[in-house]
């Protein structure tokens, strides 16, 4: 289904709002010491209080509290002072205890908003305001593996990890503000952002530290009432995300247009066939049966505690990106790309710091070496090259030491090894011959070597130029300053 930029067709509007899950970066569960790590031996990382036995009971991990009113401080919600967890009731074979703990009519935060730079394609970059209505602490579901025919019964079966039931999530949900596929994929790029500017969680979306669920529905005009929403479950890229958006929304209202009625149920994105299918009617909270959690208290956070973790957040993606364009005069571009993760950015702004000139700090950056990292899966934090010592190497070009060429082969050995660009040049013999008398010097010694060219090219075969300036650095093992070289053999071959 080929669908309009922007979710538009014959003035129908999409609504969409998503429900964003993020696994908090604790070592151990929400309610119990049991380890976080991923990618062990399935239900290697359970205990008693996963399973609900008889005797256990939940203790909230204080790191959680402290991530979740974090979040919520960074996404500009209102953090409560009281709050407290609910039973969630399901049953499912991927939760022991037949229930969840969550929590329902009391969230820790709420009424808030994030900025997002929305990017279409020929057209200039736009701000805007995306409303965040809850975001509350729960805890996470196991896993279940469809598995194929057994070979004995010749029946299906599934089996179940609960290596992930009681990881702790923090579920944000946004308001229906989003209108379009692309403006989902670009918020829910940006919230993985600040969620790992802030250290709370990985963001990594591969292994489900990340899953994003869109609720979408149409309308024919912005002004006309919502329409039946439908849900799409865990999607897990932002490529898949927008695509879901972009068909769902034509799917709905091409149905509509056609006079048939929007089911409200969930659906899963296919991506091998790119299309949404249904996986079943979509669940009211009256179907859960919500009450308040019996094992668990209240949960209090006093101002000064909220002030404090106020204080101990970092400057978020969004302010960044302002003040580089303010204060550095980098394009949108540049900020957008510097910005993206935050070990990129506290390197560009060490560099700024130690005297680096901001655009020349950003081109070394996005790349030479971006690519040096995106090729060992690094990140900016990890290499013995200081942002010093970058500044140190670009300098050299800057002041004629060395060429642009030279710095670009030293770079890799330095981003592996660390050290002084300086010393290193100075030991390999790599600077360029910058005196105007040994240049001077050299050039006559070409000329008086090729007396036959000289005169070739002062009879109008100018193109022998180049000639004169491949023996020249022939001579000099290509480390003559080329703009002063060729001033000087100009000069020389008009005298």
């Amino acid at each position: 289904m080929a669908v309009a930029d922007g979710q538009k067709h014959h003035g129908w509007v999409a609504v969409i709002g998503l429900e964003t899950h993020v696994q908090l970066a604790t070592r151990s569960k929400i309610f119990s010491p049991s380890s976080t790590t991923f990618g062990d031996a399935p239900n290697s990382h359970v205990d008693p209080v996963v399973f609900g036995l008889p005797g256990s009971l939940p203790v909230l991990n204080a790191l959680v509290l402290e991530f979740a009113v974090k979040a919520g401080l960074a996404i500009n919600c209102h953090v409560a002072e009281h709050s407290k967890f609910d039973r969630k009731q399901y049953f499912y074979p991927d939760l022991p205890k037949n229930y969840q703990i969550s929590q329902y009519d009391q969230p820790i935060a709420t009424e808030g908003w994030i900025e997002i730079a929305v990017v279409e394609k020929g057209q200039p970059t736009t701000a805007k305001r995306i409303g965040i209505e809850r975001l509350h602490m729960e805890e996470d579901a196991g896993k279940l593996l469809h598995a194929g025919a057994d070979q004995l019964s010749g029946s299906t079966y599934s089996l179940v990890d609960y290596n992930r039931a009681g990881v702790p999530l923090v579920e944000i949900v946004s308001k229906p503000d989003l209108r379009s596929g692309r403006e989902a994929a670009t918020y829910a790029a940006e919230l993985r952002r600040i969620m790992r500017y802030l250290g709370v969680s990985d963001g990594n979306m591969q292994e489900g530290s990340l899953r994003c669920d869109v609720n979408i529905s149409v309308r024919p005009d912005e002004d006309a009432p919502f329409g039946t929403k439908v849900e799409i479950k865990n999607m897990n890229s932002f490529s898949a995300i927008q695509k879901a958006c972009d068909y769902e929304f034509n799917r709905q209202m091409q149905a509509v247009v056609a006079g048939e009625a929007i089911v409200q149920e969930t659906r899963l994105w296919d991506e091998g066939r790119q299309c949404t299918k249904s996986m079943r009617k979509k669940e009211g909270s009256s179907d859960y049966r919500y009450f308040p959690e019996p094992d668990l208290g209240p949960i209090h956070v006093s101002a000064a505690q909220r002030q404090a973790w106020q204080a101990e957040l970092p400057e978020l993606p969004a302010a960044r990106r302002h003040r580089y364009g303010q204060e550095l005069g980098l394009s949108e571009y540049d900020t957008r790309v510097l910005t993206d993760e935050r070990p990129m950015a506290d390197y560009f702004e060490a560099a700024v710091a130690a005297g680096g000139n901001p655009k020349a700090m950003a081109n070394w950056l996005m790349g030479d070496l971006s690519a040096y990292l995106n090729a060992r899966k690094l990140s900016a934090d990890k290499l013995p090259f200081t942002p010093r010592r970058l500044v140190e190497l670009v300098g050299l070009v800057e002041a004629n030491a060395i060429s642009g060429k030279t710095a670009k082969e030293l770079l890799p050995e330095l981003l592996a090894n660390g050290g002084s660009p300086m010393a290193l040049v100075e030991q390999r013999g790599l600077a360029m011959v910058s005196d105007p008398a040994q240049l001077a010097a050299l050039v006559k010694e070409v000329l008086a070597a090729h007396p036959k060219e000289v005169e070739q090219f002062r009879q109008g075969k100018t193109k022998l130029k180049g000639f004169f300036v491949g023996q020249l650095m022939k001579k000099t093992r290509g480390k003559a300053d080329p703009r002063l070289a060729n001033r000087i053999l100009a000069q020389a071959l008009k005298a």
